[in-house]
C-alpha cells in the first residue's frame, strides 16, 4: 500500500521545497560554525530562523505574526518532513521553539509573549527547560526547587532556591522556563508554578555535564539556583497551575516529535544498508546470515514505525486523541538503538574508533551522527528525552491496553 497526500498538500510541499532550495543555509556554512548545544545558536542559525519566520515557514500552523501561514496539520507535517530530508533544522534551540515559545503563547501575558516568545521565534534568543531534578526525573510532581514571593504579586519578587539537572542547552540559553514549587503545603501536583528566569541572573550557576560522546560539546547541565530573584511579573499563567501547563508544554513536543524520530531512523538504516554489502562479504556464512536477518528486521521495524506515526498523526489531525504517540516514542527509540547496535556489531572492532565524524551543524538527538558505536552510546538519550521509555510503557499499559495501575 502506498500512502499519498491530496494534490493541495503536494502543492504546499513543492512550494516549500522550491523556497528551501533557494534560501537554505549552505552545508559548508553549517559545518563551519556548528551549534555546540541546544541552547547555542550560531549566527547563521539565527539568520536562518528569522528567514523562516519572515516567510511564514517556521511554524506553518500559526498565524503570520507568529511565523506561520495558518496551515493545517498535514501541511505542517510535509514541511517538517522536507526539512528533515534536507538535513536543515528550523532551529538549534529545539526546546525553545518546540516547547517554551508555544507554552508562553498559550499561557503567558502579552508582555511575556513580546519579550520572551517572539525573540525565540525571530532567532534572537534561546531558552532551556528547567524540569528534571536529582530527586524528580520523570516524576515532575516530586520537584523540590522552591520559589517564595516577597512583596505583592504586582511589584514583588520571587526568590528561588533549588537545583535542576539534565537541563539541555542551559550552558548557552538566554533564559530558563523554570518549574518550581510555590505552594509547599498543597498536594504535590497542585503546588507547581512556572517562572521565566534569565540565565545571567545573580545566583544562577550552570555546570555542564560532559557526555561520553563528544565530551567537548556538552548539552546537558546541572543548574543551581541560590536566592535567585526575578520579578513577580515573570510568573507564567496562574500560580500553582504548573502541572496542567506541563502537560500542555510536553504535548507541543510530542505531537510532531515522531517525524524527526522516524526520519532519523530511516537515515540510519540507509547508512547501514549502504555499508552492509562490503561488511557482510568478509563474514562466515552463518554469521553473515544472522547479520543480514537483523538488518532486514530493522528495515521492517522502521517501516512499521512510520506507519504507526502516520496512524497516530491522522487521529490528531482529525482532532482526536492518539495513544499511539506514546507507543511511537517508545518504539522508535528502541529501533534507533537497535540499528546502531547492529551497525556496531557488523562493523566489528572498527566501530570502536571515535571522533572521526565532525559536527556538521545539524545538531539533533535523532540524527545519526558519528561512528556506529558513538551512535549506540548516544541512542540512550532517545530513550530518555521527551518521556522515558519506562513512562511510555506505563502510558501504553494504562491508556491503550486498559491495564490497572499498581
Amino acid at each position: 500500500m502506498r500512502l499519498r497526500f491530496d494534490p493541495s498538500v503536494e502543492t504546499v510541499r513543492d512550494e516549500f521545497r522550491d523556497w528551501l532550495g533557494a534560501n537554505r543555509p549552505a552545508p559548508a556554512e553549517m559545518a563551519a560554525d556548528p551549534a555546540l548545544s541546544t541552547g547555542h545558536a550560531p549566527d547563521w542559525m539565527r539568520r536562518w530562523t528569522r528567514r523562516m519566520f519572515d516567510a511564514g515557514w517556521l511554524v506553518p500552523g500559526w498565524p503570520p505574526e507568529l511565523g506561520g501561514r495558518n496551515a493545517g496539520p498535514v501541511e505542517t507535517f510535509v514541511v517538517l518532513e522536507e526539512l528533515a530530508r534536507a538535513r536543515v533544522p528550523r532551529t538549534s534551540n529545539v526546546q525553545g521553539l518546540g516547547i517554551v515559545a508555544p507554552s508562553i503563547v498559550d499561557y503567558g501575558t502579552p508582555e511575556q509573549v513580546r519579550d520572551h516568545a517572539m525573540p525565540i521565534l525571530r532567532g534572537e534568543a534561546t531558552a532551556c527547560l528547567g524540569m528534571s531534578e536529582p530527586g524528580a526525573g520523570s516524576d515532575l510532581a516530586s520537584l523540590s526547587t522552591r520559589a517564595v514571593l516577597e512583596g505583592d504579586p504586582g511589584s514583588g519578587e520571587w526568590v528561588i532556591d533549588g537545583q535542576k539537572v539534565w537541563t539541555s542547552g542551559a550552558n548557552y540559553a538566554d533564559f530558563c522556563f523554570l518549574f518550581c514549587r510555590t505552594e509547599p503545603d498543597a498536594p504535590k501536583h497542585r503546588g507547581i508554578s512556572i517562572l521565566l528566569v534569565p540565565m545571567d541572573t545573580p545566583g544562577v550557576t550552570v555546570r555542564p555535564l560532559p557526555e561520553i560522546v563528544h565530551p567537548g560539546e556538552p548539552d546537558l547541565n546541572e543548574v543551581f539556583l541560590d536566592s535567585v530573584r526575578v520579578p513577580a511579573a515573570n510568573l507564567v499563567g496562574r500560580r500553582g497551575d504548573g502541572w496542567a501547563m506541563a502537560n500542555g508544554s510536553l504535548a507541543h513536543e510530542r505531537g510532531m516529535v515522531w517525524v524527526n524520530a522516524v526520519m532519523g531512523l530511516e537515515e540510519a538504516l540507509e547508512q547501514l544498508v549502504a555499508q552492509a554489502p562490503a561488511l557482510l562479504a568478509g563474514m562466515e556464512p552463518a554469521e553473515r546470515a544472522l547479520a543480514a536477518d537483523e538488518i532486514v528486521r530493522i528495515a521492517v521495524d522502521t517501516q512499521a514505525a512510520r506507519c504507526l506515526g502516520q496512524r497516530g498523526f491522522a487521529k490528531l489531525a482529525r482532532g482526536g486523541s492518539a495513544p499511539e504517540q506514546a507507543l511511537m516514542k517508545w518504539y522508535a527509540s528502541d529501533c534507533r538503538q537497535q540499528v546502531a547496535r547492529v551497525g556496531a556489531d557488523v562493523l566489528g572492532a572498527g566501530s570502536l574508533e571515535s571522533g572521526g565524524v565532525p559536527n556538521d551543524g545539524h545538531l539533533a538527538v535523532d540524527e545519526p551522527r558519528g561512528t556506529w558505536m558513538e551512535q549506540y552510546f548516544h541512542s540512550f538519550a532517545n530513550t530518555i528525552s521527551a518521556g522515558t521509555s519506562e513512562i511510555q510503557r506505563n502510558i501504553v499499559a494504562e491508556k491503550v491496553l486498559g491495564l490497572p495501575r499498581g
